[in-house]
């Protein structure tokens, strides 16, 4: 599968696309990891229901506030710095939870672990803005989140494994290495500019550099953040994320309680499920980039319209049967069928803010991630004080459904203003000329 979705005999955009995938399998495993401890954790620390939420939410709470920060400086410094600077932060906070002897110190630790790793996917969304052309970032961003949807579903059972012969502590150690590791090699390998690296050839630079502003940094005006473009690809995003939030949090609590799967099959069926996302998500990078070069950005982009309230209906069924396994399989589609957006959601950041995406798209997961801390909690609350798992699912159908309306209204084709400075030092910006690829002229560099 990774193979196919690889540009062929494209060397460079290959190998970064690997170090993509590999850390957001990476991303999950270390956030996902500390729900699988979760029960180990709050026996050994005597940690109360409360005391486990809010071990949970507090992660989220600093991932969503620092996300437009980290997007920000990762326009400034560029990503190659600013994903080692992520990553070794994040891996030293996962290291570090195996270490909490209390509540307190528990909290601390995983607040800075959101603080490290916010802006991971800003940042790599923003490398792509530089290596890829336009018509291959959708592929890019597929190949992205399965990473992510195969990350959640590794870590439960990795973690049982790790804790059955070494205890939760030692796992959390392992992890963390694994960011060291990761970062090392891609400090080494990573350039900024794919101009600078060695391994680019004459041909690829030619095809990296169609499409792409490359003379100046942008970073976006702050009055564009109210740009109301901006707001409702966030508020869309925002939908986004409550959605998946629920297969990230809940889904094996539901399939337990609600549909009776015993613990073991309940995290198998959880795992199944994000795994049929992950396919999904990169099917869903392949769909966007065929739409946009088949019928233009506005339908391109829109991938959300049909899937997302379509996932919902999906929902809908699954909150009216009454068949276990049905149910299980129903939400599974369900999962896929929202994940076929998410790159399109990702792109639309590329389209509207060039080579200022790395804010655009910190904005867009800020909200995404709000949405993220919002679910658990009414999924929680929904179900004490109703008594029934139908309600929290019909909740979410109905946010499934007003992403569908947020994403027709959205156009990608407004780019927001930026403030652009040379990257040319001790002289004006080089010259360019333009060149045909596919159906609209591009702009590169004349040197070339």
């Amino acid at each position: 599968m990774m193979a196919a979705l690889m540009p062929p005999r494209k060397e460079s955009r290959t190998k970064l696309l690997w170090f993509a995938f590999v850390l957001s399998i990476i991303t999950y495993i270390d956030r996902v990891c500390i729900s699988t401890a979760a029960p180990a954790i709050r026996q050994e620390l005597g940690l109360s229901t409360v005391q486990v939420g809010w071990m949970f939410s507090v992660f989220t709470f600093a991932y969503a506030f620092f996300e437009i920060p980290s997007g920000l400086f990762a326009d400034i410094i560029g990503p190659r710095r600013m994903m080692t600077r992520i990553v070794i932060w994040w891996s030293a906070f996962t290291a570090a939870t195996g270490l909490a002897w209390n509540f307190t110190v528990l909290l601390v630790t995983r607040f800075f672990f959101g603080v490290g790793e916010a802006g991971a996917f800003p940042t790599i969304s923003r490398s792509f803005s530089r290596w890829f052309p336009r018509r291959e970032v959708g592929n890019a961003h597929g190949v992205l989140f399965m990473g992510t949807r195969f990350g959640g579903a590794l870590a439960p059972p990795l973690v049982v494994a790790i804790m059955t012969f070494a205890g939760w502590r030692v796992s959390f150690f392992l992890f963390g290495m694994l960011g060291v590791i990761w970062s090392v090699f891609w400090w080494k390998w990573y350039r900024d500019d794919p101009r600078e690296h060695a391994g680019t050839t004459h041909e690829e630079l030619q095809e990296i550099l169609e499409g792409m502003e490359q003379e100046h940094r942008a970073t976006i005006h702050w009055r564009e953040f109210f740009s109301g473009n901006l707001l409702l690809i966030c508020l869309m995003y925002f939908c986004v994320g409550y959605a998946f939030y629920f297969y990230l949090t809940w889904l094996p609590t539901y399939l337990k309680e609600a549909r009776g799967f015993t613990t073991q099959q309940a995290g198998l069926l959880a795992g199944l499920i994000l795994f049929a996302g992950g396919v999904a998500t990169a099917m869903g990078g392949r769909l966007t980039d065929f739409l946009v070069r088949r019928y233009g950005l506005r339908i391109g982009r829109s991938v959300g319209v049909v899937a997302m309230p379509a996932s919902g209906a999906i929902l809908l069924i699954v909150a009216s049967t009454e068949n276990a396994m049905l149910a299980a399989a129903l939400l599974a589609l369900a999962a896929a069928v929202a994940d076929l957006c998410v790159s399109a959601c990702w792109t639309m950041c590329h389209d509207v803010a060039g080579d200022a995406a790395g804010t655009a798209t910190g904005c867009m997961n800020t909200f995404g991630n709000l949405g993220g801390v919002i679910s658990p909690l009414v999924v929680g609350y929904a179900v004490q004080f109703w008594g029934s798992w139908s309600t929290p699912l019909i909740v979410t159908a109905g946010v499934c459904a007003l992403c569908g309306l947020l994403t027709l209204t959205i156009d990608p084709t407004r780019r927001l203003r930026v403030s652009e400075r040379a990257l040319t030092v001790g002289g004006p910006p080089r010259p360019t000329t333009l060149v045909r690829s596919d159906s609209r002229s591009l702009s590169t560099e004349s040197h070339l």
